[in-house]
């Protein structure tokens, strides 16, 4: 279970360099306040939806597969 975990923890990862990739190719100030400033990655999230729905949707399984990893270690 702790290979779950560990996953979980390298999707998390994943998703989160993904989300930046794509605040950075839509503009560089969307990536830099998406790098620096946590809310605006939220507000990138609700305006972008279209773009950035596939690395957050990654996240959010990293998030579970993580969480199940650690609750039966």
């Amino acid at each position: 279970m702790i290979a779950i975990g560990y996953l979980g923890i390298a999707l998390l990862i994943l998703g989160g360099i993904g989300a930046l990739m794509v605040a950075f190719k839509t503009s560089i100030l969307w990536g830099l306040g998406c790098l620096l400033i946590a809310p605006v990655s939220l507000i990138f999230l609700i305006l972008h939806w279209d773009v950035a729905k596939n690395p957050f949707f990654l996240q959010l399984i990293g998030l579970a597969l993580a969480f199940v990893g650690s609750s039966y270690a």
